[in-house]
């Protein structure tokens, strides 16, 4: 068996012991879930009626979206609190005295993330549906926009799994990424328009992977109106698509490979 295979094998099986919390302690997903079925309710019918996003679009079709950006972000701070939990406890030292591949925790815990993330979309999608969001358009550009999410949640995980290795507690991992993870989903287009934002603000909006995340996938599920201009001309949202790949590999190119090196260093103190 050649090293590359023993390294997939063994991130397998990482990810299955994580993907086994989901039933051994089945609390955590469930708070997981109602947690973006909360923001779907809470801007639906809340702040629905008060946000009028133009172009003859339903506020709700606009705000499905945004919601599935900002909880596939959300979500891959799992990672970092997983990461941080096994460290805190001794469990990454057991990890390190078997027979297995350095990368295999970390490659198996990112994985491991990508299944919560598509429970939590799935069930952010029937929510949606549910309260008058609709895919217009063609299957394959849905499937895609859905990959689209997972692919950047998924780049996002190895930075918060670089961060878990850096910080002593789940505690602290939870509050550091509040910090930022926050300020880059709302300084975005998720849930106001990129017009709406001050001027000064619009550049970073438009440059943000994240609006441009939610700007590619609201055109693939076809919740842009034909013939509605995109509200910018910088290239960012002129190519979302194209840009967000772009920062999705960045992403893993430079975070993986920091993860890895941040992951031997940690096991060898």
């Amino acid at each position: 068996m050649s090293t590359f295979t023993e390294a997939v094998v063994d991130a397998h099986v990482v990810a299955k012991r994580n993907v086994i919390k989901i039933r051994r302690v089945p609390e955590v997903l469930v708070w997981v879930l109602m947690s973006p079925i909360m923001f779907v309710l809470l801007f639906a019918y809340v702040f629905g009626e008060a946000i009028d996003p133009g172009g003859g679009l339903d506020y709700r079709e606009f705000l499905i979206v945004g919601i599935f950006a900002q909880t596939v972000v959300f979500g891959s701070t799992f990672t970092g609190a997983g990461i941080a939990e096994d460290m805190s406890k001794g469990i990454i030292d057991r990890f390190r005295s078997l027979p297995m591949s350095q990368s295999a925790v970390l490659a198996g815990r990112t994985a491991s993330d990508v299944i919560y993330n598509v429970l939590s979309i799935t069930i952010m999608s029937i929510t949606g549906l549910l309260v008058g969001w609709r895919i217009r358009g063609s299957l394959l550009d849905a499937v895609l926009a859905y990959l689209l999410l997972l692919l950047f949640a998924y780049s996002l995980s190895w930075v918060m799994a670089y961060v878990g290795l850096l910080v002593p507690s789940a505690e602290v991992i939870n509050n550091a990424s509040f910090m930022v993870i926050m300020p880059l989903t709302f300084v975005s287009n998720a849930f106001v328009p990129l017009e709406q934002f001050p001027s000064w603000l619009q550049p970073i909006v438009e440059w943000n992977p994240v609006s441009t995340l939610i700007q590619a996938s609201r055109e693939l599920f076809g919740n842009v109106p034909e013939g509605v201009p995109v509200p910018s001309d910088a290239w960012s949202m002129q190519n979302p698509a194209l840009y967000t790949l772009a920062w999705t590999v960045l992403i893993v190119a430079v975070f993986a490979p920091l993860s890895v090196r941040q992951y031997r260093r940690s096991t060898l103190r």
